[in-house]
Protein backbone atom coordinates (compact mmCIF):
# COMPACT_ATOMS: atom_id res chain seq x y z
CA UNK A 1 0.00 0.00 0.00
CA UNK A 2 1.08 3.54 -0.66
CA UNK A 3 0.37 6.96 0.84
CA UNK A 4 1.32 10.26 -0.55
CA UNK A 5 2.38 12.92 1.80
CA UNK A 6 3.20 16.41 1.14
CA UNK A 7 6.28 17.78 3.66
CA UNK A 8 6.69 21.05 4.97
CA UNK A 9 8.48 22.09 1.72
CA UNK A 10 5.27 21.34 -0.39
CA UNK A 11 7.59 18.39 -2.13
CA UNK A 12 5.01 15.56 -2.56
CA UNK A 13 6.02 12.06 -1.47
CA UNK A 14 4.67 8.51 -2.38
CA UNK A 15 5.69 6.30 0.85
CA UNK A 16 4.87 2.75 1.94
CA UNK A 17 2.03 2.26 4.01
CA UNK A 18 1.80 -1.27 5.13
CA UNK A 19 -1.56 -2.25 6.54
CA UNK A 20 -2.09 -2.11 10.06
CA UNK A 21 0.94 0.55 10.55
CA UNK A 22 0.33 4.31 11.87
CA UNK A 23 0.91 6.56 9.36
CA UNK A 24 3.11 8.26 11.79
CA UNK A 25 5.40 5.05 11.38
CA UNK A 26 5.24 5.08 7.85
CA UNK A 27 6.20 8.60 7.47
CA UNK A 28 9.15 8.29 9.87
CA UNK A 29 10.04 5.24 7.95
CA UNK A 30 10.24 6.80 4.81
CA UNK A 31 12.76 9.85 5.60
CA UNK A 32 9.77 12.28 6.02
CA UNK A 33 10.49 14.79 8.64
CA UNK A 34 7.31 14.05 10.99
CA UNK A 35 8.09 15.38 14.47
CA UNK A 36 6.36 12.52 16.90
CA UNK A 37 7.47 13.65 20.18
CA UNK A 38 5.39 11.39 22.01
CA UNK A 39 6.26 8.34 19.55
CA UNK A 40 2.69 8.38 18.57
CA UNK A 41 1.11 7.50 22.03
CA UNK A 42 -1.83 10.15 20.82
CA UNK A 43 -0.01 12.33 23.56
CA UNK A 44 1.64 15.44 21.52
CA UNK A 45 0.09 16.47 18.80
CA UNK A 46 3.00 16.83 16.76
CA UNK A 47 2.27 14.60 13.92
CA UNK A 48 -0.92 16.67 12.88
CA UNK A 49 -1.36 16.40 9.65
CA UNK A 50 -4.17 17.80 7.06
CA UNK A 51 -5.96 14.80 5.16
CA UNK A 52 -7.23 15.52 1.33
CA UNK A 53 -10.60 16.56 1.11
CA UNK A 54 -11.38 13.17 -1.17
CA UNK A 55 -9.88 10.93 1.71
CA UNK A 56 -11.16 12.67 4.94
CA UNK A 57 -14.66 10.55 4.83
CA UNK A 58 -12.89 6.90 4.47
CA UNK A 59 -10.82 7.61 7.90
CA UNK A 60 -12.60 6.35 11.07
CA UNK A 61 -14.13 8.91 13.18
CA UNK A 62 -11.72 10.91 15.46
CA UNK A 63 -11.29 9.96 18.87
CA UNK A 64 -11.46 11.88 22.34
CA UNK A 65 -8.07 11.60 23.02
CA UNK A 66 -7.25 12.84 19.45
CA UNK A 67 -9.93 15.24 19.54
CA UNK A 68 -8.30 16.55 22.86
CA UNK A 69 -4.97 16.98 21.07
CA UNK A 70 -6.02 18.72 18.33
CA UNK A 71 -7.20 20.88 20.62
CA UNK A 72 -3.80 22.24 21.59
CA UNK A 73 -1.99 22.31 18.08
CA UNK A 74 -1.74 25.56 15.90
CA UNK A 75 -3.49 26.08 12.75
CA UNK A 76 -6.31 22.74 12.94
CA UNK A 77 -8.46 22.90 10.38
CA UNK A 78 -11.51 20.57 9.62
CA UNK A 79 -9.48 17.76 8.07
CA UNK A 80 -6.80 17.43 11.06
CA UNK A 81 -5.76 14.90 12.34
CA UNK A 82 -2.33 13.14 13.85
CA UNK A 83 -1.17 10.56 11.82
CA UNK A 84 -0.02 8.19 14.72
CA UNK A 85 -4.06 7.57 14.71
CA UNK A 86 -4.08 6.56 11.04
CA UNK A 87 -3.87 2.96 10.59
CA UNK A 88 -3.00 1.53 7.27
CA UNK A 89 -6.24 -0.17 5.83
CA UNK A 90 -6.66 -1.80 2.13
CA UNK A 91 -9.44 1.28 2.21
CA UNK A 92 -6.41 3.85 2.59
CA UNK A 93 -4.13 3.12 -0.28
CA UNK A 94 -3.27 6.03 -1.93
CA UNK A 95 -4.35 8.35 1.29
CA UNK A 96 -3.24 12.23 0.36
CA UNK A 97 -2.18 13.82 3.61
CA UNK A 98 0.25 17.10 4.03
CA UNK A 99 2.34 17.95 7.38
CA UNK A 100 0.62 20.78 9.25
CA UNK A 101 2.85 23.10 10.75
CA UNK A 102 4.61 22.51 14.43
CA UNK A 103 5.95 25.17 16.44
Amino acid sequence: MKANVTDFDGVQHEIDFPEGWPLMEAMKAAGIAVKAECGGCCLCGTCHVYVDDAWAGHLPAIGSDEQGQLGEVPEVMPQSRLSCQIVGTSQLNGIKVALAPVY
